[in-house]
């Protein structure tokens, strides 16, 4: 049996317990299980959020470190490459 099948077995399993579980709870436990489920579901959303700010940020932090760095070691490139291939005939 390869690990892909076991994987996929152990995970079936798992979730017949799940649902088993569940069915066996009263309507009290069930709605206190989901309303946990639910506060998880949103804390984790709100770290994935603020997650993807922060790069953003970063990145836009980089790109622009970036382009003053290039600005710093390579002077006036952009005039002096119009100067090379652009200038005057």
């Amino acid at each position: 049996m390869s690990s892909k099948h076991l994987a996929t077995f152990l995970l079936g399993a798992a979730a017949g317990l799940a649902a088993t579980k569940y069915m066996s709870m009263t309507p009290e436990e069930r709605e206190k299980m989901i309303a946990s489920l639910k506060e998880k579901a949103h804390k984790i959303k709100g770290e994935a959020e603020s997650g993807f700010e922060k790069a953003k940020e970063y990145f836009e932090e980089i790109k622009a470190k970036g382009g003053d760095s290039i600005k710093e070691h390579f002077g006036d490139l952009g005039n002096m490459v119009h100067g090379l291939f652009g200038g005057e005939k």
